[in-house]
């Protein structure tokens, strides 16, 4: 009792403070990020990798909350490394969003980054990853598209309360062409996210994690890692999808170990890829036969939704990642989860999997005070001639705040 009461009390303790939610919707160890709420308007007004108006620029101090008045491909090519107290508004960008393509970006404490896309390119260095947030606290990724990284898609270490919820984390390339390596983060939830064409690291789980209601496709050699390390790590394991594709082997989880205490119920294994969604309940014999150690309770008690495997994968496949408007990238990648084991590849650069195509330019609506709610719709979140768009209301949100949830609520 005593490891799994340990870690039982650090998810409980984690959550002690802060009590707003950084949006409605957020679940999980990271859901109380504060991002830049009260602090200053930033304006992305071009695709240029650096200057006035790029989004290198918009987050490189912190205190900001971050709005897109174009749509495009971001092309950067230096690492960009984000200030703290940062949010990121991906749902502001018009037509087919923004995706920030060809190296790396890390983030900072109490970050907030929803309906964004990152990709790597075979370009960066090798052993680049392509989102970053190591050594930080309180951070969440909302409907977030991460792909094309040359060592992994993700990589998280030493960082306490973060969610990943609905992102897809795909298409990794050479040399490693890994999904995600979580280095001994504390309190991590990943929830209703796609782990897909990755060779292995579905994540690596090297954590206290919570793994909720996902769905894995065609992984290579391995699909969930553990930590399979010397030092004690948790899982809760629930509700996830395990779908083998054409280049999966038999090894839906793998590399855990004695020091791996799993809490495992309800997970799906479908790797018949016959196209059809027919899976079989994975048991504890499963996780016992790669050595892990099974416990009987929940490692942690958060207030992640837990759906039904099937139901999750519905979930999956309609919201998630920068699913606002899916660009011809992602439509792609949610085309070979459909297939059911029939379509998908990993791939060794970005060009063979067909390159990040061009993005129709389209400029937002006028915002004549930059306040980040345009002109046209101020009137609904603000009262006449109150131009103070980042002060808290009584429901601990701020008017931008309000303007940005409500921009995808129904998503």
């Amino acid at each position: 009792m005593g490891l799994a009461f340990s870690a039982a009390m650090l998810g409980l303790t984690g959550f002690a403070g802060a009590q707003q939610l950084a949006f409605p919707g957020a679940e999980g160890f990271g859901r109380f990020a504060t991002g830049g709420r009260s602090g200053a308007v930033y304006h992305v007004t071009n695709l240029n990798d650096r200057g006035e108006g790029s989004f290198r620029d918009a987050v490189s101090k912190p205190n900001r909350t971050v709005v897109f008045d174009v749509s495009g491909v971001i092309k950067i090519t230096d690492k960009i490394a984000a200030a703290p107290k940062i949010t990121v508004a991906g749902q502001t960008a018009p037509g087919e969003g923004v995706v920030v393509y060809g190296n790396g970006v890390s983030f900072a404490d109490s970050s907030i980054i929803r309906y964004m896309r990152f990709r790597g390119s075979i370009t960066m260095p090798r052993g680049a990853c392509t989102v970053v947030a190591d050594n930080c606290h309180d951070v969440i990724f909302d409907h977030v598209s991460v792909s094309w990284g040359r060592w992994d898609n993700f990589h998280i270490k030493g960082t306490t309360n973060i969610t990943l919820q609905y992102c897809l984390i795909g298409e990794p390339i050479d040399p490693q062409r890994f999904g995600a390596l979580f280095e001994d983060p504390h309190n991590v939830t990943i929830s209703h996210c796609l782990w897909i064409d990755n060779q292995s690291r579905n994540p690596k789980a090297k954590a206290s994690i919570e793994y909720i209601n996902n769905v894995v496709y065609n992984w290579g050699g391995n699909g969930l890692v553990g930590g399979h390390s010397g030092a004690n790590h948790f899982q809760d394991v629930i509700g996830n999808y395990f779908i083998g594709g054409p280049n999966s082997s038999k090894s839906f989880i793998s590399l855990f170990t004695a020091t791996d205490h799993v809490y495992q119920r309800d997970n799906m294994v479908d790797i018949n890829k016959d196209g059809k969604l027919n899976g079989r309940l994975a048991t504890d014999s499963d996780f016992i036969h790669t050595t892990a150690t099974v416990v009987k309770q929940r490692n942690f008690q958060t207030n992640t939704t837990i759906d039904k495997p099937e139901e999750a994968f519905r979930k999956v496949l309609a919201g998630v990642g920068a699913s606002q408007r899916r660009d011809a990238v992602d439509k792609r990648i949610i085309g070979y989860l459909q297939s059911l084991g029939k379509e998908g590849k990993i791939f060794k650069t970005e060009a063979d999997a067909g390159g990040q195509p061009n993005m129709e330019a389209v400029t937002q609506h006028a915002d004549g005070n930059n306040n980040g709610i345009p002109d046209a719709v101020e009137g609904k979140y603000l009262a006449a001639g109150k131009a103070d768009a980042t002060k808290v209301n009584k429901d601990g949100y701020t008017s931008l705040e309000a303007y940005l949830n409500d921009l995808v609520k129904a998503k």
